[in-house]
């Protein structure tokens, strides 16, 4: 009867250890092949629009958002980046080169340079960084289900609390001026947007739709004499003039309501916003799981962010004479006296 028991424990022990080696074998196999993974070197194509604040942003975040993701420049990551600098025929050849390099995941900053690069290839995973509406720029057949080899983060602004906001502040307003370029397709539905939820605060709206750059400092002199103030949607040929846009409408006194804090720093007066650098790790992440196989285009829902950051321009408001209410004020970041801050330190240097 003892050597019965013995013999129980014996086996008993002896299956212990065979099975916590190779459950240790296991763990060690699926840690090698982890670590080969990130220890393989990595190769990203990268195609930005243009070059502007807010998406210079998101290309910081999306090495940033790399980075996170264990892939390092000089390390095992290696980026191919290329600048289309508001050119279609730039952005179309920059578009072959990096699909020829054959990398392992593409992004796409903005939409035109997400559609661009979606037009050479179907099959190289493609993350669209900064593309408001996917689906009606035939990128995606939906935000849950992409279908295809795209997928990415949309930086969809909450269009309404921004007019919201603008009303807050702008309590005498009556009619808003909505300026957006007419060759971009994620201006259009963005416009719509912004008629309803003007309509819906009891003003009226016009648009006015510029072809090209050469035209916005005419256009916004002549807005300026018929508008109470301007919205900007998300909109790459604005953002990249919003220097010109501002030094028209601060002329009449006309504010500024642009839909990335980017343009509130350079003279907007104040937006909900979509932090550009947050949009761009969120890139960066999604581009490194789809390079290491952790996930496919087609399955992985299109990243919305539920909630953007109160952005205002205090001493853009003091030029204007308009008063920023308190109670904004609290919730709000004045990207002001951040630029100043950051004067400061320089100087100190």
């Amino acid at each position: 009867m003892k050597n019965k028991r013995l013999m129980t424990v014996v086996a008993l022990i002896m299956i212990y250890l065979v099975g916590a080696f190779v459950y240790e074998k296991i763990n060690d196999a699926s840690a090698t092949q982890e670590k080969e993974k990130i220890n393989k070197t990595v190769s990203v194509g990268v195609l930005q629009y243009v070059s502007h604040p807010a998406l210079d942003e998101i290309y910081k975040g999306i090495k940033e958002g790399l980075k996170e993701s264990g892939l390092e420049e000089g390390k095992n990551l290696k980026i191919n980046f290329q600048n289309g600098q508001d050119d279609q025929s730039k952005l179309a050849t920059m578009s072959q080169q990096l699909v020829q390099a054959d990398p392992d995941v593409l992004i796409g900053i903005a939409t035109p340079a997400a559609q661009s690069l979606a037009n050479v290839t179907d099959s190289i995973p493609l993350v669209l960084g900064a593309v408001t509406d996917p689906v009606s720029a035939g990128l995606v057949s939906s935000l849950k289900e992409p279908g295809g080899n795209i997928t990415g983060v949309s930086d969809q602004p909450p269009v309404e609390a921004q007019i919201k906001l603008a009303t807050d502040i702008l309590p005498t307003a009556k009619k808003v001026g909505i300026l957006y370029a007419s060759s971009e397709d994620n201006s259009k539905s963005q416009v719509s947007q912004a008629e309803a939820a003007i309509k819906k605060e009891g003003l009226s709206s016009v648009k006015y739709a510029v072809p090209s750059t050469n035209e916005i400092a005419q256009t916004v002199q002549v807005m300026s004499q018929q508008v109470d103030f301007i919205y900007i949607p998300l909109d790459n040929t604005i953002a990249n003039a919003m220097q010109t846009v501002v030094k028209e409408a601060n002329k009449a006194k006309i504010p500024v309501i642009p839909s990335v804090d980017s343009m509130v720093e350079q003279g907007g007066l104040a937006t909900i916003g979509i932090n550009q650098f947050d949009l761009g790790v969120q890139s960066g992440k999604m581009a490194a799981s789809l390079a290491l196989g952790e996930e496919k285009p087609e399955s992985t829902p299109v990243y919305v962010f539920n909630k953007g950051d109160v952005i205002i321009n205090e001493k853009q408001a003091e030029l204007l004479g308009i008063t920023i209410p308190d109670l904004i004020k609290k919730e709000a970041k004045d990207v002001s006296k951040a630029a100043t801050t950051e004067t400061t330190k320089e100087d100190e240097k």
